[in-house]
């Protein structure tokens, strides 16, 4: 695994490979000292093209935690703006003796097409509607510390599926372990070909909720409404927020997840994200974690990689 791309590269024994060694990385962030010196010597570069918080700030966690030097690439005050290529700005990184290129890319496939021109190491942080692996990686640890099994478990991911990176890996990660996944939202936020999301499909979140272990919000992005996909954001709670009502007729054990950052009044009702259920803070806690095993596995199956050729 030189590269993180996609979750089906991985299928269920890569998950768990990587599931397996976030639990040794678990109990190096409970240190006073949260640092271990498995990436010494080597140095990530992150190279995001849209804006970010919570994944990129967890990556560099990640790495400087593995003792990895950390080189940020900012595309906003980056050569691109004078018309320099993507090719160009990827292969000037690598010059700088990178092995490892973490990518985020408002195109879908800019990732893989990146993994093809560098020896370095490509790990993807979300690429357009396509794809965004470590985020499901990270909420499929979150689920499994709480002692779920996945086999038959029931979820339902909620909201913009047709724009969402996280749906379709967090679908690919939930039904290679065994779950039985449901997306719920109104037609316009649904892909042309949703079958082939390999999920059920539900227009009617009331419909779901007493049947659900796990309760995944997605985040509805705000120029939605410029494309006329939804009649309004207050309309759009009424009909798929998680109100106090709906959180109520989920059963006492379910999860309420959330990919952050959250919308309050829109995904979820500002009451409700105080709910015992709720563990979007575990999922950031947890990025970090994930992605240190990640980081680990990757650059040490490259280093195997190079020493047998």
């Amino acid at each position: 695994m030189k590269d993180l791309l996609t979750i089906d590269q991985l299928g269920a024994d890569g998950i768990n490979e990587i599931m397996k060694a976030a639990d040794s990385f678990a109990e190096v962030c409970q240190r006073p000292v949260p640092k271990v010196p498995a990436l010494r010597g080597r140095t990530v570069a992150s190279m995001f093209f849209e804006d970010s918080t919570r994944t990129r700030t967890s990556f560099e966690t990640a790495a400087r935690r593995l003792s990895a030097d950390t080189l940020n690439f900012s595309a906003a005050s980056s050569s691109v703006n004078k018309g320099e290529s993507l090719r160009d700005t990827v292969e000037t990184i690598e010059a700088m003796g990178v092995d490892a290129i973490i990518v985020r890319h408002r195109s879908s496939g800019a990732p893989q097409q990146i993994a093809k021109w560098a020896s370095a190491s490509v790990i993807n942080a979300g690429d357009g509607w396509h794809a965004h692996p470590t985020q499901a990686l990270l909420d499929v640890y979150t689920i499994r510390q709480e002692g779920r099994s996945f086999e038959g478990l029931r979820i339902a991911i909620v909201g913009d599926i047709r724009h969402s990176r996280v749906a379709r890996s967090n679908i690919e990660a939930f039904s290679a372990l065994g779950a039985e996944v449901t997306v719920v939202a109104p037609p316009t936020l649904l892909p042309p070909h949703v079958d082939a999301l390999g999920a059920k499909v539900s227009h009617d979140i009331d419909a779901v909720l007493a049947e659900t272990d796990v309760l995944y919000l997605l985040r509805m992005q705000r120029e939605r409404m410029d494309q006329a996909l939804v009649p309004s954001l207050g309309e759009y709670h009424r009909a798929f927020g998680l109100t106090p009502n709906r959180a109520s007729r989920l059963a006492d054990n379910a999860l309420i997840m959330h990919p952050g950052p959250m919308n309050r009044g829109v995904e979820i009702s500002p009451e409700v994200t105080d709910d015992p259920r709720v563990r979007v803070l575990n999922q950031v806690t947890n990025g970090v974690i994930v992605r240190m095993a990640v980081l680990y596995l990757v650059l040490s199956s490259a280093a195997a990689e190079r020493s047998a050729s």
